[in-house]
Parts: structure tokens; sequence; C-alpha cells
């Protein structure tokens, strides 16, 4: 590599991945990055709302202790929330840095600071955008001055085009989400605790009425199979109508516990979020990429891969409750035809997505930046 980078990654989080799903790829990559040879600090406030909720379940405490085991190779350093929106807060630590990335979830001050001490530290400054909001609620995205920053990461092409369209950014690379092959991985274990599983948050009601279509209803049709759920922001109605389908609900799963629980299940399925659905077509949650790194097999709700970033047959696609439902049977009373999907998807994951493929990516647009 031409040159070894010094970066800044500003992040709501890493350590806590209650509610936070951001967690999941950002831990990959910067292990990444520092593979390929980058210094990477990362940035988060000590008191960030996904680490104060975390520290309110059970397993909170041994939640962050088993984060602090699995990636002790990565620096974080914690920053006093007061403090982001004051430059003088950041001129002494970011002397010397050379790329600067501030993640989505973060405060507007934040990056205008960051924009006021750039001509004096000298560093490019990039956006990481994984989420909605510019799509959403684009008034949010413009509190953080954007057109002023050097670019925009999108981890979609229809986000990309978003940004250069109703934002008028045209520096905006798209850098897919993808895996951390050597946490995401097959377990061995021949005991099944569920049949159908899938880990997800309530999300706000931005999927409510697609759990309820494509995982109650096959659940309550089929009371003969075992279904689980986990997550978090689950309302009272929401749980009440799990415990009717018949749907045992495990509440937060620590994400570094996800392999285990795949490894525990014979299937596990795909509930996008209306907007990834419908305006943002082509991004899979990063949870489509964590289960076929798993190796178990995959039902996906309709979602298209407009991007082509998986190959036919990675996994199954279903229209509505009916085909779901089918789908389920075909899997659990075909096995043979189960593995053979859960190591296409696997060999995909292990050929273009993973932790290591983005970080490479990144590095390569950090190397153009610096020459």
């Amino acid at each position: 590599m031409s040159h070894k980078a010094r970066i800044a990654y500003f992040a709501h989080s890493l350590r806590s991945d209650w509610n936070n799903g951001n967690a999941h790829f950002l831990r990959g990559l910067v292990r990444g990055l520092g593979e390929v040879g980058h210094e990477v600090v990362v940035y988060e406030p000590a008191d960030n709302w996904s680490t104060v909720n975390l520290l309110a379940e059970a397993q909170g405490e041994e939640s962050l202790a088993q984060f602090a085991s699995t990636y002790a190779d990565l620096t974080i350093r914690a920053y006093d929330a007061a403090t982001s929106g004051k430059a003088s807060a950041w001129r002494a630590r970011l002397a010397g840095v050379d790329i600067v990335i501030v993640h989505e979830w973060n405060p507007p001050e934040l990056a205008q600071a960051l924009l006021r001490v750039r001509a004096e530290c000298g560093f490019r400054l990039l956006f990481h955008d994984t989420h909605h909001r510019a799509s959403s609620t684009p008034q949010q995205i413009r509190l953080f001055g954007i057109e002023q920053f050097d670019g925009v990461l999108a981890f979609g092409e229809t986000l990309r085009e978003l940004y250069r369209q109703r934002f008028d950014i045209q520096r905006v690379w798209t850098l897919h989400e993808a895996a951390d092959i050597s946490v995401f991985k097959p377990e061995p274990r021949t005991d099944k605790r569920n049949d159908v599983v899938w880990i997800g948050n309530w999300g706000d009601g931005e999927r409510s009425a697609e759990i309820a279509e494509f995982f109650l209803k096959p659940a309550a049709a089929l009371p003969n199979c075992r279904f689980a759920i986990h997550g978090v922001r689950y309302p009272e109605d929401g749980l009440a109508a799990l415990n009717t389908a018949g749907v045992r609900y495990g509440g937060y799963l620590p994400n570094l516990s996800a392999p285990a629980v795949y490894a525990a299940s014979r299937l596990t399925v795909h509930i996008p979020r209306q907007q990834y659905a419908t305006v943002m077509t082509g991004i899979p949650t990063i949870r489509v990429f964590e289960a076929l790194a798993c190796g178990i097999p995959l039902i996906s709700a309709p979602w298209s891969d407009c991007e082509s970033l998986f190959r036919n047959g990675d996994f199954l696609t279903v229209r509505n409750s009916g085909e779901m439902r089918r789908a389920i049977e075909y899997l659990l009373s075909e096995p043979e035809a189960a593995a053979a999907k859960a190591a296409q998807g696997r060999e995909t994951i292990l050929a273009r997505h993973t932790s290591k493929h983005r970080a490479q990516q990144l590095s390569t647009l950090i190397q153009e930046e610096l020459s």
C-alpha cells in the first residue's frame, strides 16, 4: 500500500449494538481497515443513547465485555457529548489525521465543529450514510452541512443517486455493508432449538405490517413449527401479537451471539423496512449478509436486488404470507435442498461481501483522496 492513512471515524457507538445495526458493519469495517494497514481511531460519545439502553438490559455488561474481548484490536475513544460541537475539543485530537469520517448517526453540531477545524488540521472529511433519512427526512441531513464535505459514502446505489439528485453532491461513492466473517461463520451444532428464527427490532412501526404478514401469519398457520424472534423495542401490542401467533420472544440478543442462535435454528427470514422495500430499493439489511455468512437458509420478504449483490438461488424470495408458509414448509421438509442453498449463500458472501472487501474498497478510495 502506498500510504498508511491515519483515520478518525466518528460513530454513535461501536461498543453497543442495542437498536444500533450500524455497529455490526462498522466493527468489521474498522477491523478491516486496520488489517490493510491503516491506523484507525473511533470516537463515540461516552454516554450515547444505545449504550445507556444496553446497560438497562440484564445482558448489558456482558454484551460490552463480549465486544471488548472480540474486538480487542479496535481503538475506541469515548468523549463527552457536551463538547462535541466545540471546535476546540477536536483540534489537538485530529492533528496529523488524514481522513475523518462522520457517520450519519451523529449530531449535526459535531459535523459543524469538524468543518471548522478541517482547514487548519488538513484532513479530508467524508460523510458515511447507512440509513434512510436522506430519503425520508432530508431536512435532517441538510443540518450536517454535507455540501461542504469532501464526499459521501452511501450504502447503496439508490442512496448514492439520491445524494446526487436531491442534494446536488457529485462526489458520492457506494460502499455496501458486509459481514465480518471472523465473527459470522457457521458453528457446529446438531440440536436445533428453533425451526424459524428472525433477529430484528420492531423498528418504530416501519415494518410492523411486514412482521405480521411474513412472520406472524406463517407462524400461526404452522403451529407445529417453533418460531422465535429476538430484538428490542417491541411494544405491548406487538408482544401480544407474537404470543397469539405462538412465537417465542427472546428479547435483546447481543449481535455477537447471533451466530450461535443461527446455528440452533433451521432457517431464518429477511423482513426489510418499508423504505428499503419501496423507495430505497436494492439495499438489504446487514443481517442478510450476516445470516448467509453463518450458513443458514434464508427466505426473504419482497425486496429487489437491483444491484445484483447476490446470485440467483442464494435465498428464496416470497411475495406474501402464503408463499412464506410454503417456502418454510419446503425448506424444513427438504434438508438437503436447504443445506445446498445455505452453502451457496455463504459462498457468495465469501466471494463478494466481507468486511475485508469493503475495507479494501475504502482503502483504494482513501489512496485516491490523499494522492
